[in-house]
């Protein structure tokens, strides 16, 4: 699987579906380490992954190319 390939699945609907709900796993995750921690840079990666997951989900409902 090269960069290309990938690049043609996450421009997809199903594509756009997994992306974001890796992202959403990734940003619940981080949450889960911040907590207890505190440390900005996990509460800001955490945030960075909730912003692709929005971004995912709302292109993958506006529509996403064929």
């Amino acid at each position: 699987m090269n960069i290309q390939s990938i690049d043609k699945f996450h421009k997809s609907r199903l594509g756009y579906l997994v992306f974001g709900l890796v992202e959403l796993g990734l940003f619940l995750w981080l949450v889960n380490l911040a907590i207890p921690s505190g440390d900005w840079w996990e509460w800001l990666l955490a945030f960075v992954c909730l912003l692709g997951f929005l971004q995912n989900m709302g292109r993958m409902i506006v529509g996403a190319k064929k």
